[in-house]
């Protein structure tokens, strides 16, 4: 058995429905999988469904935007198993507008540099939550402005380090606020991809306020800080997650479902880890 516990859905930042997602799985090999469409739980109920139909377990999660206050990076705190998740649709809407907000701006801007129709863009936008930049960059595609969704135009466009990007910044709230969130709604709280946006160091701090699990494998993570937070993991006694973050066309390089995974243990450790959690925190009977 294999797991993959980081995958999107059309519904947000993928390319690929539900459906085909799950079917892709099962002939992957993998037997457990978690979508996690970013700040979006609509498509949960029907993945869990889908899952049922193909003999593959589907852990209904989510995927947080958060702002790191240390230095305005944009980081992501994972959500599984939330026994509330109706507790947690106030934070993706807010998180929605705000996303939504900032890509109309970058549109703006992006409209101003390419001969490109906004009409287009919200085409391959249909279904999603909101416009993202792989929207933005399949458009320039389509029409003939690049030929390749993360080749120079994209650097150009949307890394932070490149002088003419178009990017505009959302403020999200920060991976503590967050990490509560997920916690008032009986969910398990993880950080994702600790590799981007230094988000490794934040983990300290998320450490000492209740952090359950780490995101390990991952391909931003390299393989010395996989070993690095394996030790953290096993010293803090907080779970060993992983995944693809397989978003469809729109995943960075060649990725498919199951590109990284988690071994039975560490899916089971996930399964079962709220129950373990209850028994530990039982008080003694004196």
């Amino acid at each position: 058995m294999a797991g993959d516990l980081h995958c999107h859905t059309r519904l947000s930042d993928g390319s690929m429905g539900i459906d085909h997602l799950i079917a892709l799985a099962k002939k992957q090999g993998i037997a457990t999988i978690a979508v996690t469409d970013q700040d979006c739980l609509a498509g949960v109920v029907r993945a869990r469904i889908i899952g049922e139909r193909h003999g593959v377990q589907v852990i209904p999660g989510v995927e947080l935007s958060c702002t790191n206050p240390a230095n305005g990076k944009e980081v992501h705190m994972l959500c599984y198993l939330s026994e509330s998740p109706d507790r947690l649709e106030g934070l993706c809407k807010s998180n929605l507008s705000v996303r939504k907000r900032a890509s109309q701006h970058m549109l703006l801007k992006l409209m101003q540099r390419y001969p490109i129709d906004a009409e287009l863009v919200q085409e391959y936008a249909k279904g999603s939550t909101c416009v993202y930049p792989q929207h933005m960059v399949r458009a320039l595609l389509e029409s003939g402005l690049t030929d390749h969704m993360y080749g120079g135009v994209f650097q150009e466009l949307f890394h932070a380090e490149s002088a003419d990007n178009i990017l505009v910044h959302p403020r999200f709230p920060s991976p503590l606020e967050a990490l509560e969130a997920i916690h008032q709604s009986g969910g398990i709280a993880v950080l994702a991809h600790p590799g981007e946006n230094d988000a490794a160091g934040l983990l300290d701090e998320l450490i000492a306020a209740g952090l359950d699990g780490v995101e390990v494998y991952h391909r931003s993570n390299p393989r010395e800080l996989q070993k690095q937070l394996l030790a953290l993991a096993k010293n803090e006694n907080i779970l060993v997650t992983g995944g693809s973050d397989f978003r469809g066309m729109y995943s960075c390089g060649c990725v498919t479902v199951g590109h990284e995974q988690v071994n039975d243990s560490q899916v089971n450790s996930v399964l079962t880890y709220k129950s373990r959690m209850r028994r530990t925190r039982r008080p003694a009977v004196v």
